[in-house]
C-alpha cells in the first residue's frame, strides 16, 4: 500500500478526493465534524492531510487540528476555493498562519466533483513553495485517469480556482438570459484579465492564470450545469431570487461570498473589477440581470493594451 492520507470534509469534493487517493493506491481516511470518527484516530499514520471543507469550515478545521499532536513531516493540502470574509485571506494563508512550520500545498483545477465521482478523466495542479512537498502530493494522487501537474505559484493557483467562481455566476446569468454564444465568449475573455488583475495585485504570476487552475477551471465552471456557481447565475437569469436558489442548492456556491470579499480587495488595491461589481450588485438584489448586462455593455470604450489585463 502507498502513503496514508486523511481527508477533512465528507462532502462531494472530499469523497471525490478520497476516491482519487484510493485509485492511486493510497490508504485514505475521511473525517467529518458531523461524523462519528475521531480525528486523532483518522490521522493514524497519515503524513498528508487534505482539507476539502467549505470556506466557512476552514477556521473550524484549523482549530480542531491544532489541538492534536502532529508528526514533524506532515504535509497540509488545501483544496478549498474561497476567501475569508474577515481577513480577505485565502485558505492556504490561513493554514500557513496556523501551522507555520509545516509545508502548505494548494490543490486546484477544473475538477467538478460529480465527474470525479464518475471516474472521468481530469487534471489538476498542486502548488507550493516547498517543491518536495508538492511533488509528494503529486505522486500520491496521480493515476491513469487523474493527471497532476506542479507549479511554484500557490497564490496564483489558489486565486484562479477562487476567482472563477464569481465569473461562473456571471456566465450562468448569461445563459439564463439566453444572450448567446458571442456574449458568453466576450464575457469569459474579459473575465480572465479581471482575474489576473487581482492575482498580480496579491502577488501571483500572471502566467499561472493561463493554466489548469486559471483558464482551465474558468472554462469548466462557466460551461457546466454541474457547477453550483453556474447554477446560481443561471437561476438568477431565469428570474429566481437568491434566497430561493440557495435554499434548493446542493452544496455551497463559494462565489456568492467571494464576490463581496473581492470588492473589499479591489478597494484596498485600487483594482477595477467590473464583472465582479455587477455580480455582487445582482446578488445583493440592487440590480436586475438585464441591468447588470446593460451596465457592462455601457462601460467606456478602451483598447486591450499591451498588458491586456491592466
Amino acid at each position: 500500500m502507498g502513503d496514508a492520507i486523511t481527508i477533512l470534509g465528507a462532502g462531494a469534493w472530499g469523497e471525490g478526493l478520497a476516491a482519487l487517493g484510493a485509485a492511486a493506491g493510497q490508504r485514505v481516511q475521511v473525517w467529518s465534524r458531523r461524523g462519528a470518527l475521531d480525528l486523532a484516530a483518522c490521522l493514524g499514520e497519515s503524513r498528508i492531510v487534505v482539507s476539502a471543507v467549505a470556506m466557512a469550515g476552514v477556521e473550524g478545521a484549523i482549530a480542531h487540528l491544532a489541538t492534536l499532536p502532529l508528526p514533524e513531516d506532515l504535509i497540509l493540502v488545501t483544496a478549498t476555493k474561497g476567501l475569508d470574509t474577515q481577513t480577505q485571506q485565502t485558505p492556504a494563508q490561513l493554514w500557513q498562519a496556523a501551522f507555520p512550520h509545516y509545508p502548505i500545498v494548494v490543490l486546484s483545477g477544473p475538477n467538478l466533483s460529480k465527474e470525479i465521482a464518475q471516474g472521468l478523466p481530469a487534471a489538476t495542479v498542486v502548488a507550493s513553495t516547498d517543491f518536495a512537498a508538492a511533488t509528494q502530493v503529486q505522486t500520491c494522487l496521480a493515476s491513469d485517469h487523474f493527471r497532476v501537474y506542479l507549479n511554484c505559484d500557490p497564490i496564483g493557483t489558489e486565486l484562479g480556482g477562487t476567482l472563477k467562481n464569481v465569473m461562473a455566476i456571471a456566465a450562468g446569468v448569461c445563459d439564463g438570459l439566453a444572450l448567446g454564444t458571442n456574449a458568453k465568449a466576450a464575457l469569459l475573455t474579459r473575465a480572465l484579465p479581471e482575474m489576473v488583475r487581482v492575482g498580480v495585485a496579491l502577488g501571483a504570476q500572471p502566467e499561472t492564470f493561463f493554466g489548469l487552475s486559471g483558464l482551465g477551471d474558468l472554462l469548466a465552471t462557466c460551461s457546466s450545469p454541474l457547477s453550483r456557481n453556474y447554477q446560481v447565475g443561471y437561476s438568477l437569469g431565469q428570474g429566481r431570487s437568491l434566497p430561493q436558489i440557495l435554499a434548493h442548492l446542493e452544496g455551497t456556491a463559494e462565489g456568492v461570498n467571494t464576490a463581496a470579499v473581492l470588492l473589499n480587495v479591489a478597494k484596498s488595491h485600487k483594482i477595477t473589477l467590473p464583472i465582479t461589481i455587477a455580480v455582487n450588485q445582482l446578488l445583493q438584489g440592487e440590480i436586475t440581470p438585464i441591468a447588470a448586462v446593460e451596465a457592462l455593455m455601457a462601460r467606456e470604450l478602451k483598447a486591450e493594451g499591451e498588458n491586456w489585463w491592466s
